[in-house]
């Protein structure tokens, strides 16, 4: 067989999953810049461990429903408010289904999880955890540019997030940091090209991980990231070179692929290539016994990449890691239609995965070393889309996410006040939070923490020095509060 024939036809046994990386990690820039990081001096690694968890929520989940205020009266959005909005299309949920609980910060305000946040789990899912202090709401984030004001919607000289509601390019700044204009790297891949050397100095595989394939959040200028199948595969079977059995004609062809890759070296790009193999074929080898976890985990989807995460973090110190970052998703959340049972399905898998997970977690010691939160696109409209029992809500903006770990300073309420004096905002169409003017309004609500302000919380707790907030998020500075405070040191 010709040599070039050769190489395309066994092509396959190189689609191990972490080559899923993207295909720049193959040029002559990267290949020279983890080169040059190579050659670094090796400095010691940090004495504890740490690891952050990105459970992204694809489509846009409806925060309007996740967390709904249940006091009665008042000057501040309550129950009567929202009920009033969405009761007459069929989009509210029942009062007395919520899952109540009270906000120490905001004068014991009283508001409720979605229902699926814990009824009817066997673990009681993530509501449990609220009364733990393990669970913390962060309301009313989304993409901004510079902190923005009704006032300053209608004006075009202020800057604004790019393509405004649309699913890719939101889901994009949430994972890139980044929404005054695009970009090939993501906020958590730009962390890692800051911290890998000086943190996991001797680690077996890279810093970040994906459970979900090759996301542009796990993308950096120099960091080459693992993408590994959920449980469950074992890690013993992830990276194994596919195409190949034990037969002498397969190992043959094996051992002359490999051959060929030491010979090729000559070429930078194909250097670059030969070393993410080599990188995985040596992860590979590492991977190759395992301790199982304690936890059951659920069979859906987020279960299981939530399992494979647990099982290499449990594999942490023969891998050599100090800090580690993971990428799971759950898709669905785009509930134009069929909302109610919809969301309630994927609240209820998310739920009882993360409660499974942080379970799993004490189990190992670390409860308190592990943050686990959720991104999505965006939240979505208020104002209902349709009626009856195939009621669903539209493309909105700001959304309320979750935090969750034993560094969480939970039970409480972060993120920045919006214009009632809570960071939950006004529910009011074409109200004073409301994106939206006149009788086109639908409640779209105006962010008043931006992504930049959420992640850079979670990054200062990982590691990133404060002298290197602007390397990762370059518009940090247009924003005061860096730190939203709901973890602890």
């Amino acid at each position: 067989m010709k040599r070039r024939e050769f190489l395309i036809r066994t092509g396959g046994a190189l689609t191990m999953t972490a080559l899923a990386s993207q295909m720049r990690h193959f040029g002559l820039a990267s290949a020279l810049a983890q080169r040059a990081n190579d050659k670094k001096s090796r400095p010691s690694a940090p004495s504890d461990y740490r690891a952050l968890v990105c459970i992204f929520l694809l489509g846009g989940n409806d925060g309007n429903n996740s967390v709904v205020p249940l006091h009665g009266s008042g000057a501040l959005s309550n129950y009567a408010a929202y009920s009033a909005l969405r009761t007459p299309q069929g989009l509210a949920l029942p009062q007395n289904a919520l899952l109540a609980f009270d906000v120490p910060r905001m004068s014991n305000l009283t508001y409720g999880f979605h229902p699926a946040f814990g009824v009817g789990q066997t673990n009681n899912g993530l509501y449990e955890l609220w009364g733990q202090n393990k669970l913390a709401v962060v309301a009313n984030v989304g993409t901004l540019v510079k902190p923005t004001t009704k006032a300053q919607m209608s004006d075009f000289s202020h800057p604004k997030p790019y393509n405004m509601y649309s699913h890719s390019d939101q889901a994009a700044q949430f994972q890139t940091g980044r929404s005054d204009r695009q970009v090939v790297t993501g906020w958590c891949g730009r962390l890692a090209d800051r911290r890998s050397a000086a943190d996991n100095p001797a680690a077996l595989v890279p810093m970040i991980t994906s459970i979900a394939g090759a996301q542009l959040f796990t993308a950096g200028e120099t960091t080459v990231p693992l993408a590994v199948a959920p449980a469950p595969t074992g890690l013993n079977e992830v990276l194994n070179p596919q195409g190949y059995d034990q037969t002498a004609d397969s190992q043959a062809q094996l051992a002359a692929l490999n051959a060929l890759r030491a010979q090729d070296l000559s070429s930078e790009l194909v250097a670059a290539a030969s070393h993410i193999t080599d990188q995985a074929l040596v992860v590979n080898s590492s991977l190759q016994s395992y301790q199982e976890v304690t936890v059951p985990f659920p069979p859906s989807s987020i279960g299981k990449q939530l399992k494979q995460v647990a099982r290499i973090i449990k594999k942490r110190a023969d891998l050599n890691v100090s800090r580690q970052i993971f990428f799971c998703q759950i898709m669905g959340f785009d509930t134009h239609n069929l909302q109610v049972s919809t969301q309630s399905t994927l609240l209820s898998q998310m739920s009882q995965a993360m409660r499974a997970f942080y379970d799993e977690m004490a189990a190992q010691g670390i409860a308190d070393k592990v943050t686990q939160f959720t991104m999505s696109d965006f939240s979505r409209t208020m104002n209902p889309a349709g009626t009856g029992a195939g009621v669903g809500s539209d493309h909105a903006w700001g959304n309320h996410h979750f935090i969750v770990g034993g560094a969480v300073a939970g039970a409480d309420f972060y993120g920045l006040n919006t214009t009632n004096g809570t960071p939950y905002p006004t529910l009011a169409l074409d109200g004073p939070d409301d994106a939206d003017t006149g009788s086109a309004a639908r409640g779209r609500w105006i962010p008043t923490a931006a992504v930049e302000q959420y992640a850079a919380t979670l990054a200062r707790w990982f590691g990133l020095p404060d002298a290197n907030l602007a390397d990762v998020f370059p518009n940090i500075v247009n924003f005061s509060n860096t730190n939203l405070g709901f973890l602890t040191a």
